[in-house]
């Protein structure tokens, strides 16, 4: 099993205003997420990274993961600071050029010695593309486009120096981007930086299974994991690709309890404290995209139908068709006699593992076992302490029953991944 930390934002998953939760910017965070990740002996440290903070009815709202340092910046000083976990930075494709990227990323990947990833991620929306000196966007039909001739520029100009340390001049032409001319660092530890993608639509699943080497998706259940398990891997056989060359892992949070009935009690206070009545009423409009401020979140939920491209959320990607979700969450709360709030609750929150260390443990290898899934990210609900009851608990039970590694037994990132470097194409 493989195992990753994803450092929380400020959202709906974080649980913010807990006394022990701490500062998003100060260094000391990231330090302490990332050594507990390396102390559990995990695959990677995950940040993710957005470009522009979010607007909600015309006002700041939903902080996530902007609004803090940025990422590459962040995880070159945590290099210094940790030995073996692997380093991963969300970076844009829409809103970056390949060499500059490339050049940082590799650079990371020999300051970490081998230890980098890039977890590539596009965007579709005007607004976004506001804060850039080319204004607009992409179509969204462009997006991957784009993303899939960047990933290969930057691996040609990864390419560009040979495995023995000899720079060969590089040329590219295509229809994103026509470069040429030398790349400033040399060939790194592990070859390439690990490519991760995140994404569960067709598109997503088709690049991931072309260009990366794990995709980070969000299906939590075991049925929804075994299909898009089986669907992605089999996409691999097209490009000429193995079924262990991509490592599928899905983001899930995780509640540990004394016994499996307290582990409940908590994973329900701590949803209690997620979806407000106030975070309830946002969470509803986001997806009706009108103001509900006249509703009562302990009333039922809001007969009208939902408003499509109202501009009432900007900066947040709607997944999935509104009327389907909002029938899908009528017919929730009528068969369970739940209120808007208590429907939010049930449908948005995701705790995915609950229970005593040794069942969060069996369900855990229950999920790579039936593949379901290749390991999992792991998204606290606080920062930065929020993986310490699964690193000191559920950790050392999956390392007794052979579930997960004892010890690291490489260096690099790819490694921990098994992973083999990727063939020089000079």
């Amino acid at each position: 099993m493989h195992l990753a930390a994803h450092f929380p934002g400020v959202n709906a998953t974080t649980v913010w205003a807990d006394p022990r939760s701490r500062s998003q910017i100060d260094f000391s965070s990231f330090v302490h997420l990332a050594r507990t990740a390396e102390r559990g002996k995990f695959d990677f440290f995950f940040l993710a990274e957005g470009l522009r903070l979010r607007e909600h009815n015309g006002r700041i709202h939903d902080l996530d993961v902007v609004g803090r340092p940025e990422s590459l910046t962040v995880l070159n000083a945590l290099a210094a600071v940790t030995e073996r976990l692997g380093l991963a930075a969300t970076v844009n494709a829409t809103f970056n050029e390949p060499y500059e990227l490339a050049r940082r990323l590799a650079t990371l990947d020999h300051l970490s010695a081998g230890r980098a990833a890039w977890n590539v991620v596009t965007s579709s929306d005007a607004f976004t593309g506001e804060n850039f000196r080319r204004g607009g966007y992409l179509d969204r039909a462009d997006r991957y486009t784009r993303a899939a001739e960047f990933v290969a520029t930057a691996r040609e100009l990864w390419d560009s120096w040979t495995p023995g340390g000899e720079s060969r001049p590089f040329a590219h032409e295509g229809k994103q981007f026509t470069i040429s001319g030398e790349f400033t660092v040399p060939r790194s530890p592990q070859g390439h930086p690990v490519v991760i993608q995140a994404g569960d639509s067709g598109e997503g699943r088709e690049f991931a299974a072309s260009a990366a080497d794990i995709i980070f998706t969000r299906h939590g259940t075991l049925e929804a994991g075994r299909d898009f398990y089986a669907d992605v891997k089999a996409r691999l056989a097209a490009y000429g690709r193995q079924p262990d060359d991509l490592k599928i892992m899905p983001g899930v949070t995780v509640v540990v309890g004394d016994n499996d009935a307290e582990a409940q009690e908590r994973a329900y206070e701590i949803r209690r404290q997620q979806v407000s009545p106030q975070n309830a009423i946002l969470a509803a409009e986001q997806l009706w995209g009108t103001d509900l401020s006249g509703y009562d979140p302990d009333g039922p939920l809001p007969e009208i139908d939902p408003v499509l491209d109202s501009g009432l959320v900007k900066g947040r990607v709607l997944h999935g068709d509104p009327f389907a979700v909002v029938a899908r969450w009528r017919a929730i709360a009528e068969a369970k006699g739940l209120s808007l709030r208590q429907t939010v609750i049930e449908t948005t929150t995701r705790q995915s593992f609950i229970g005593s260390p040794q069942t969060v443990a069996a369900e855990l290898t229950a999920f790579v076992d039936e593949r379901a899934a290749d390991g999992f990210i792991l998204v606290p609900h606080l920062t930065p302490g929020g993986l310490d009851d699964f690193v000191d608990r559920v950790v050392p039970l999956l390392q007794e029953s052979g579930a997960f590694r004892s010890e690291y037994s490489g260096s690099t990132l790819r490694s921990h991944l098994g992973l083999a470097e990727p063939v020089w194409k000079g």
